[in-house]
């Protein structure tokens, strides 16, 4: 079960725009990963790397807390925005609940809830 202070450190590395930090130091190495009701992508290396291609497509990422974290025992919730700016200048907005299992002090299994439309 993660501390309060624990999960506080991993929103705030997160904020920092270290997306790819934040999965090397707070997921397990057998973490999972899954956006809505997807297949999940397993294992913090394939995790990092599926991150990295992501913000490689983007010239830029603005990331927000909108909500939370609420945690109870080893489920945290939390709810971001993040706006990505495109290498043409476009910026587009996704809202996203990320739902996560905790195992100890780090993220085990996570999955994204959001609408795919936002980011048409």
């Amino acid at each position: 079960m993660p501390s309060r202070e624990t999960v506080d450190a991993f929103i705030a590395q997160v904020m920092s725009e270290d997306h790819v930090g934040a999965i090397e130091a707070w997921y397990a190495e057998d973490a999972a990963m899954q956006e809505n009701q997807g297949e999940p992508r397993v294992g913090r290396t394939v995790l990092m790397e599926g991150e990295r291609r992501m913000l490689g497509r983007m010239a830029g990422v603005k990331t927000e807390l909108v909500g939370g974290p609420l945690v109870d025992g080893d489920t945290v919730a939390i709810r971001w925005r993040f706006t990505f700016t495109t290498p043409d200048g476009r910026e587009l907005s996704q809202e996203e609940v990320a739902w996560q299992t905790w195992r100890g002090e780090q993220v085990w299994r996570e999955t994204f809830f959001y609408d795919p439309a936002q980011m048409r």
